[in-house]
C-alpha cells in the first residue's frame, strides 16, 4: 500500500534501567521488571519508573517500540513482565490467548495526535492537517499503520479530513512513533503526525511546533497495560500495574500530554 518511498528501519529499543547501588549477589533481582512499552511513553516512563523504584525498591527496565511488534514478540515468548501498549486491543488479544493476566488490564491513558514540523520549515502549520497540502510539504512521516496505533490513527484522520488520497503519495513510514519523530526532526520528512507526548517533550518542543489533530477525526488511541502470564516476577509486576493506577501516576501522564484513561477490563 505504501510502495512509494517507504522508509523502513529496525524499531528502536531504548533501555532505561533504575537499579543503583546493587550488590553483585543480588544481580538477578537488580535486573528487575522488564517492561515492553509503546514508544510514545519515552518522555514520561523513565520518571514514572524512577518514582516506582524510589517508593517500592523494585527496579524496572523499559524497552520502547511499536506496540504491534511487542505483541508479536510476547506471543512468541519474549520474557517481558509488563506490556504497556498504545492500543488496548493488543493486551486484550494476549488475554484471550492466555498470555496475559486479565485482572491486571488497565487503560492508563488516551494518546493524542498532532501535526509537527521543525521551526525552520518553509511552510506554516497553523492549519493543522490542511497545512500538509502545501506543495512545499514533499514528505509526511507517519508511524507504520501495520503495527503502530498512531499510524492507524494518522491514516484515519487523513481519511476523515478528506486528504488521504491527495497526501498518500507523500507518506513515509517510521517503524514506531519515536522513529517517525526522528524522520521529521532530522529533515528526512517535512512534517509528521506524532504523539503529543513526544512533540511536547523538551527536545522536540525546542526545535519544532505542533497543532493538535481533533480527536473526533480518528478512533481513540486507548492505551493499556497488562501483566504477562509468563512473568517470573508476578508480584513486582502486579505492584507496578497497581502503581500506575495511583492519582500521582495519572497526573504525571497527563502532565506529559496524555489524555485521561479508564479501567479497560470488559
Amino acid at each position: 500500500m505504501f510502495a512509494h518511498r517507504r522508509l523502513l528501519a529496525a524499531a528502536l529499543l531504548a533501555a532505561v534501567v533504575f537499579a543503583p547501588g546493587t550488590a553483585p549477589g543480588a544481580a538477578a533481582q537488580a535486573a528487575g521488571l522488564r517492561v515492553a512499552a509503546a514508544s510514545d511513553l519515552q518522555s514520561v516512563l523513565p520518571e514514572l519508573l524512577r518514582r516506582f523504584h524510589a517508593d517500592t525498591g523494585i527496579a524496572a527496565t523499559a524497552s520502547f517500540g511499536a506496540s504491534g511488534s511487542f505483541f508479536a514478540q510476547i506471543r512468541n515468548g519474549a520474557p517481558f513482565d509488563v506490556f504497556s501498549s498504545a492500543d488496548v486491543d493488543y493486551p486484550r488479544q494476549l488475554i484471550a490467548a492466555g498470555d496475559a493476566d486479565a485482572e491486571t488490564l488497565y487503560q492508563y491513558a488516551t494518546g493524542r495526535l498532532v501535526v509537527w514540523a521543525r521551526k525552520d520549515a518553509a511552510f506554516p502549520i497553523a492549519g493543522g492537517l490542511a497545512a500538509l497540502t502545501d506543495p512545499r510539504v514533499r514528505r509526511i512521516a507517519i508511524a507504520n499503520p501495520a503495527h503502530a496505533p498512531y499510524g492507524r490513527a494518522a491514516v484515519a484522520a487523513l481519511r476523515q479530513a478528506g486528504l488521504y488520497e491527495t497526501l498518500q503519495p507523500r507518506l513515509v513510514l517510521g517503524e514506531n512513533i519515536s522513529q517517525t519523530a526522528q524522520l521529521v526532526d532530522s529533515g528526512n520528512a517535512d512534517a509528521g503526525l506524532l504523539a503529543l507526548s513526544l512533540a511536547a517533550a523538551p527536545a522536540l518542543a525546542a526545535r519544532g511546533t505542533y497543532v493538535e489533530v481533533p480527536a473526533n477525526l480518528h478512533p481513540p488511541i486507548e492505551q493499556a497495560l497488562v501483566v504477562i502470564a509468563a512473568s517470573r516476577q508476578k508480584e513486582g509486576a502486579r505492584r507496578l500495574a497497581a502503581y500506575v493506577r495511583r492519582p500521582e501516576a495519572r497526573a504525571l501522564l497527563e502532565q506529559f500530554g496524555f489524555g485521561a484513561g479508564q479501567d479497560a477490563r470488559r
